[in-house]
């Protein structure tokens, strides 16, 4: 038995030491829309995905005895979300709820009319509200950055706050004998240490899979020389769903020898950014692929990598190099797919036309009159030849600067500095740094200070430039439509919906009053639209005024007032 099966065997067996402590989240059949680890943009997929029928309001049991630790509430992220820790040491998690049940709804509203916000983060002690295992605690929705009606749901180690992987725990409510799927593979030359068919450029290539279950060849052969790493483009599949999810384990063999494996059963979720080491990001950003590194970069912290030589491979010899992938499930359904590399001596090149090479495991300046960049020590996963165009602009406060030609992540913010060359704005606080992409400015913004503004960006790759906010924001009421074709018996107004825009910074801040006294709009995300829903308990019989104001993040406020009755 390889070390990649024996590490398989021994990590499922302690995760299912729980796996009887656990009842069904949700009363109806387990059907996954994503599973724990799969790739999304600049973060792992923390939990599980399950698919409520389309349908928002399925009722939301918790999973095991406990208490409720943590509440949240936001426009974003996982919009209504439920934390309930257990005595086994875990805390299961559950996410885009609709609704909270009866004592936690009035809970969490005593609590944003306490701090006169929707948005609220609330830690609760073990006495406060106690849970048993199948209660009703909420019901399921599409709260905040979900894409349609499903229940995220997690199981996190409650001291370290540690992401596990939930579906081993419900192995026996999910079915699944569908093997991972192979759809490309990719080669990557180490700068100025490995070159590709001639080049210094990543060679990547699609793989196919044929009716008969076998796989096509590479298009084209890869021959190598020096320091390369390899990469993959693959998915897993489920019984019973038409879903792709990802990759849980990754194998790979040179020559019969592993070089590289991961096992996702775990990951620190202040180190999800990490995907964008994991993966291929300059091909994620340009072509909305992932292709899966089979090597570790040296500022790549994650936790679940075996490796010999960090994965990069030394082609040396004039000969074929024989490497074998294979991807496992969960439930231990297995692909392989083989193929070659050629060792062929060749010259080595290197890459031409960097302003700086940027290193990963220190402070990196970059530094014009015109234009300042800091990424501090700890931001870059390897090094980085960096690159800086800049072209004149009539349409903005500044010229226009190409940070860098290729995309690149940052872990955490890199400072940015741009000199304006026209300064007429005398509220400064209306200057922004924004990014064009395409004709579309999307805004960073920034501070203002001596005729410059800073601000910070997350990855090269972007076109930067000045402009300014200085239209407020837009508050409209939104009418309710009424039919034409047939009448009907008009409903009892129960709630004041407002439309809320703004041209560029983003409407930051939405604070509406009643009679000068805070009133709870809640909003999501996905829409412009601000909810007041009438309040028995706080909101008397009579005429009212309502007062909302919008304000951007350039300062610029609209006020709406209304006079209504209820």
């Amino acid at each position: 038995m390889n070390r990649l099966a024996t590490t398989l065997i021994i990590s499922l067996f302690s995760l299912s030491s729980f796996a009887q402590d656990y009842g069904s989240p949700l009363g109806i059949p387990l059907l996954l829309s994503a599973n724990c680890g799969e790739l999304r943009n600049n973060h792992f997929h923390s939990g599980i995905d399950i698919k409520t029928q389309g349908v928002e309001g399925k009722e939301v049991y918790s999973v095991s005895d406990g208490f409720v630790s943590r509440v949240s509430v936001s426009p974003s992220g996982y919009g209504l979300a439920l934390y309930i820790d257990h005595p086994n040491g875990q805390t299961s998690v559950y996410g885009h709820l609709s609704k909270f049940n009866q004592q936690i709804s009035d809970f969490v509203k005593t609590q944003q009319y306490s701090q006169e916000s929707y948005r609220v983060d609330l830690k609760l002690k073990s006495n406060q509200i106690k849970v048993k295992k199948g209660d009703l605690i909420a019901y399921s929705g599409n709260t905040g950055g979900s894409g349609g009606p499903h229940l995220h749901f997690e199981i996190r180690d409650t001291k370290s706050e540690q992401i596990l992987d939930p579906l081993p725990y419900f192995k026996n409510m999910i079915g699944d004998e569908v093997s991972p799927e192979v759809r490309g593979i990719a080669a990557y030359p180490v700068p100025g240490r490995g070159v590709i068919n001639g080049s210094y450029l990543p060679l990547r290539q699609s793989v196919s899979k044929l009716k008969s279950g076998e796989y096509t060849s590479l298009r084209d052969t890869i021959e190598a020389w020096g320091y390369i790493g390899l990469g993959i483009k693959a998915y897993d599949r489920m019984s019973s769903t038409a879903n792709i999810y990802g990759v849980k384990s990754i194998s790979m063999k040179v020559d019969n020898t592993e070089a590289f494996s991961y096992d996702i059963i775990r990951f620190p979720f202040d180190q999800t950014r990490m995907i964008n080491t994991f993966t291929d990001f300059a091909d994620w950003r340009l072509n909305k692929s992932f292709y899966m590194y089979s090597f570790i970069e040296p500022g790549n912290a994650l936790p679940f990598y075996k490796s010999k030589n960090s994965g990069y491979l030394n082609i040396n010899e004039e000969r074929p190099y024989n490497i074998e992938y294979t991807l496992q499930d969960v439930y231990g359904n297995t692909t392989s797919y083989t193929f070659s590399i050629m060792g062929k001596k060749q010259d080595i090149p290197r890459p031409s036309g960097c302003s700086l090479v940027m290193v990963w495991d220190q402070d990196n300046k970059y530094i014009s009159d015109a234009f300042s960049l800091l990424v501090n020590k700890g931001n870059l996963y390897n090094d980085v030849c960096f690159t800086l165009s800049q072209s004149s602009s009539d349409s903005y406060f500044s010229d226009i600067f190409t940070v860098n030609q290729s995309p690149v992540p940052l872990h955490k913010s890199g400072e940015v500095r741009i000199k304006l060359t026209s300064d007429p704005l005398s509220n400064k606080n209306q200057y922004g740094i924004v990014q064009l992409i395409g004709n579309r400015r999307s805004w960073i913004g920034g501070k203002y200070y001596n005729g410059t503004v800073s601000g910070n960006i997350r990855e090269f790759g972007m076109r930067l430039t000045f402009s300014s906010d200085t239209q407020s924001p837009t508050i409209a009421p939104v009418i309710a439509k009424t039919s034409k074709k047939r009448k009907s018996t008009p409903q009892p107004i129960n709630s004041i919906k407002l439309r809320i825009t703004d041209n560029l910074s983003g409407a930051t801040s939405v604070r509406g009053t009643i009679d000068g006294k805070f009133a709870l709009f809640e909003n999501d995300i996905k829409s412009p639209v601000y909810t007041y829903t009438f309040d028995p308990d706080r909101l008397s019989k009579g005429s009212h005024t309502l007062t909302v104001v919008a304000t951007d993040a350039c300062g610029n406020s609209t006020e709406y007032t209304s006079e209504f009755t209820y």
